[in-house]
């Protein structure tokens, strides 16, 4: 089990490799109690340096082994990551403060992406193509070569598993850079795969890693899932060297309630919506329109549903909802609260920070928002749920449109014409109708707008971490056959 009551080094080319400036360290915290529970490096540009030598190294190497013993390498290593299942769950929730049930799922499906990554891998093929009698046409996918994976906190082992296994069935090798709040389960997930050395390195840090492994022209692909702000700096210095960018940004996701809906039923979707791992997931629900017919008995059962919810340490029992990731979040989280508050919207549960150890925040449901409001139009990124009451059907569809973001939106309604009027037109990757999670696993989309670019999960991520070139093999002239 790794230890998390040390100084942590980079896993770069199969060995733990200290900073090449031990002088700057990050505290690693549990949310739950602002106890320091680890320290990792700060991360340098030469730390990035190390890590891409060492990943491009080993990957034409790795790139010439046969796709299905890749495969098999992974599955070995997924059946050593369920086998220590429970440890990283408990690691996650003690790096993030997800409830622990919520991290043994979120490890699950880590492992569940592993093993689905490395059943397509080798099913992964170029076509024939229709060319001269003479000639033979192909179309081959390559690796890329080296996959930059910027991973966020907020859902780490599930996220950095299943990039990782599509980047590496392929044939790419991989510096994965967590988020610097929860390095160590990016640690124990590399240790336990087991792979080569240089196949895939782990770069600790912030910024400070991360700026100049985005930009290190050894790097052919950078993956990341994260902020609207890094996201765009990822672009701007991929586009510069014409290397490949996959970015999953931020959301600003809308549910609508349609009037006919059972306004119970709808309370609970919205609840599990805005609620789960503390509002802390890329498509959470961020704001709500709700039909005037059903507003008043959805609001009543949405604000009881927040004030029952458990909230406390994610390690204990019983807890539905846990802290959110620091301090510096809750105070984001709780100014777009109390900036709504004083604009007019009206706190019907939550809304107040609690006194005690850790980075808690109440489920909190605002009634009177409008769409000038932060809460309504930036990214919260917490338990919060503004509901804003709209006169229709179609008004609320054009207010859940009217976004800079373009992630995911859930409908819930009773009406099949509502149903395909809202998924032609909301300008989204992802349209949820009735229900605010789920989806088959071969599903895969593309946020639009300001939410990023390209399929970040999926069997279509094989594509993306691929490139493809055309093959036109003609026979040489003067060549003589031989003759027995």
């Amino acid at each position: 089990m790794l230890s998390t009551d040390v100084d942590h080094a980079h896993l770069i080319a199969g060995d733990h490799i200290p900073s090449s400036d031990p002088r700057e360290g990050i505290a690693v915290t549990d949310p739950a109690t602002g106890e320091v529970i680890a320290r990792v490096p700060a991360g340098t540009d030469a730390d990035a340096e190390a890590a891409v030598r060492a990943a491009r190294a080993a990957q034409r190497e790795w790139a010439r082994r046969g796709a299905s013993e890749r495969a098999e390498l992974l599955k070995a290593g997924a059946r050593r990551l369920n086998d220590h299942a429970g440890e990283l769950a408990e690691l996650q929730t003690r790096e993030n403060g997800k409830p622990l049930d919520d991290s043994a799922g979120g490890v699950d499906a880590g492992i569940g992406a592993i093993e689905q990554y490395a059943e397509l891998g080798p099913v992964h093929r170029g076509r024939a193509l229709a060319g001269g009698w003479e000639a033979t046409d192909l179309m081959v996918f390559e690796p890329r070569g080296v996959v930059a994976l910027l991973v966020p906190w907020n859902d780490p082992v599930a996220i950095a598993c299943g990039q990782l296994a599509a980047a590496l069935v392929t044939g790419n090798t991989v510096v994965l850079k967590p988020s610097e709040k929860t390095p160590l389960t990016a640690l124990r997930i590399a240790e336990l795969l087991d792979l080569p050395p240089g196949v895939l390195n782990v770069l600790l840090g912030d910024a400070r890693a991360g700026r100049p492994l985005a930009a290190h022209p050894g790097v052919d692909c950078v993956m990341h899932t994260g902020s609207v702000a890094t996201g765009r700096e990822v672009a701007a210095v991929t586009a510069g060297t014409g290397r490949k960018a996959l970015l999953e940004l931020g959301g600003k996701d809308a549910l609508v309630v349609d009037d006919g809906v059972d306004p119970e039923w709808a309370a609970e979707q919205a609840a599990t919506g805005a609620f789960a791992n503390a509002g802390q997931i890329c498509t959470s629900v961020e704001r709500v329109y709700v039909h005037e017919a059903v507003a008043e008995r959805f609001l009543e059962a949405l604000a009881a549903l927040a004030c029952e919810r458990r909230v406390g340490p994610g390690l204990e029992p019983g807890v539905q909802m846990g802290p959110l990731i620091d301090e510096d979040q809750r105070r984001l989280v709780h100014r777009h609260v109390a900036e709504a508050v004083q604009s007019g919207a009206v706190i019907l549960a939550g809304g107040e920070i609690p006194d005690g150890a850790g980075a808690f925040y109440p489920p909190t449901v605002l009634t009177g928002v409008d769409d000038s409001m932060a809460v309504m139009r930036d990214e919260t990124f917490g338990p919060v749920a503004p509901v804003q009451v709209v006169a229709s059907f179609d008004a609320a569809l054009a207010a859940a449109d009217a976004t800079t973001f373009g992630l995911a939106a859930t409908v819930l309604t009773a009406s099949q014409e509502h149903a395909q009027k809202a998924w032609r037109e909301l300008s989204v990757g992802t349209v949820k109708i009735n229900a605010v999670f789920g989806g088959a696993p071969g599903g895969a989309a593309q946020p639009r707008r300001a939410s990023g670019s390209g399929f970040g999960f999926g069997p279509e991520l094989l594509d993306e971490l691929t490139t493809t070139k055309v093959v036109h093999y003609a026979p040489a002239r003067g060549m003589v056959s031989a003759k027995g």
